[in-house]
């Protein structure tokens, strides 16, 4: 959808002062802190630190002179198309001091708590409708065993928690990553949110993944400014994945005592997209802990925050959650919890057909011709060994690791059995 965004879901464009949704007073500090630290004259320069219109920018701009904040320098050279340049006066330095002593932050003005939730129902992850052919194609890289793409489909259409488990190495955080590029499609998110006069840091450039920009046609008479408020980015709905070093507190606001700003936890900056709480029950924290901080969000599609003074407050919660465990659920949840968990899919070892399936696909991927010796050895002298218990990440472990040795030992890159062989005594302990 890069360069073709539907207008449905972009932000409008704010046409005045009062369309922005905020406090008059936080956009003339933001607007005289940006100026002092970046030391903006130009107005233009000034109204992209705002991330506003220039007309907007102006307007801001003339409050604060008939403010005795901001004063004119004139313009700079003597063409009749010059802009006006401005600084602080000293009545403005001292006002942007103070106001820095309250809070460092500058740049960008934020988006009212109350717009970014309009924004979230009109971009919702449930309006998102993957096809069997745009997930087939997400996990093309993938062998799944017949029937998971029947299961997977409808659970990731709902936009409702999915909980993967089963043995280790079969592919649960892999397919997790697949359900995430299946979602294909663009959407907004403000860079800053404000709230009770607070700003919380939303865009996450690890997280986020910016979109290309709209294609304006060089053709046309003129050239028409943006098409949606810029003080949101467009990105690819976000995917955030945690594994063991989840814990509860990073599921709260980042209050920087030095700045005096927020940063969003990590469900607000994957509104849109997708959670992936990988290799649950590996956390510091119990599983049944974490999934009741999940409960009321998954359920009630909001969460609630809460700033340095105590105060709480809602916000969406528009993810899907998928959870990926190598224990058993019903050891690690009560059925409370179980049942609020909406789709349960098992990824469970292949069996030898599927085996093969991996391992064909996975010499393919190190571009090597399948050798059907070193196959039929695996399958008739090294499985019994361990009761022929598949997994799929076996094969790319000992093709890796053959390849590993060919190289140090300056062999041609192929797989033989005595090379399987060494690798084996990696993949499985003598105990």
């Amino acid at each position: 959808m890069d360069g073709q965004i539907q207008d449905s879901i972009k932000p409008p464009v704010p046409s005045s002062i009062d369309e922005l949704g905020l406090e008059f007073t936080l956009i003339r500090d933001i607007t005289l802190k940006t100026i002092f630290r970046r030391s903006l004259s130009n107005i233009i320069d000034i109204a992209e630190a705002l991330c506003v219109s220039v007309p907007i920018a102006q307007l801001v701009i003339d409050n604060c002179k008939e403010q005795g904040l901001i004063e004119t320098l004139g313009a700079r050279g003597a063409s009749p198309t010059a802009t006006l340049r401005y600084q602080l006066t000293d009545g403005g330095k001292a006002r942007a001091l103070d106001s820095l002593s309250q809070s460092e932050y500058y740049g960008a003005l934020p988006v009212p708590l109350s717009d970014f939730w309009k924004q979230t129902a009109r971009q919702g992850i449930a309006n998102v409708n993957i096809t069997q052919e745009t997930l087939e194609a997400s996990l093309s890289h993938l062998v799944l065993p017949d029937g998971m793409l029947d299961q997977l489909g409808p659970a990731v259409n709902s936009g409702r928690s999915v909980l993967l488990y089963g043995p280790p190495g079969n592919g649960k955080s892999s397919i997790s990553n697949g359900i995430r590029d299946a979602l294909g499609d663009n959407i907004f998110l403000p860079r800053f949110l404000e709230y009770s006069g607070q700003v919380i840091s939303l865009y996450d450039p690890i997280v986020h993944s910016l979109a290309k920009p709209e294609e304006f046609d060089p053709n046309a008479l003129r050239r028409l400014g943006p098409t949606f408020d810029q003080r949101y980015v467009l990105c690819r709905r976000p995917s955030v994945m945690t594994g063991g070093e989840l814990t509860l507190d990073m599921l709260d606001l980042n209050y920087n005592p030095v700045s005096r700003t927020y940063q969003a936890p990590l469900q607000l900056k994957a509104t849109g997209g997708v959670f992936i709480v990988d290799d649950l029950g590996r956390q510091q924290e119990p599983p049944q802990a974490l999934i009741n901080r999940w409960i009321v969000p998954m359920e009630q599609h909001f969460d609630i925050l809460t700033l340095q003074s105590g105060q709480k407050f809602m916000v969406p919660f528009d993810t899907l959650v998928i959870f990926s465990t190598n224990f058993t659920p019903s050891e690690m949840f009560d059925g409370a919890a179980l049942r609020r968990i909406y789709y349960k899919i098992k990824v469970d070892n292949p069996n030898q057909e599927d085996f093969i399936k991996v391992f064909v696909k996975t010499c393919r991927h190190y571009r090597l011709t399948p050798d059907e010796n070193v196959l039929m050895h695996l399958l008739k002298n090294k499985y019994p060994e361990v009761n022929n218990q598949f997994a799929s990440y076996h094969a790319p472990f000992l093709i890796d690791q053959s390849l590993s040795i060919c190289d140090y030992e300056g062999r041609d890159r192929a797989l033989t059995t005595d090379l399987v062989d060494r690798a084996w005594e990696n993949l499985f302990l003598s105990e």
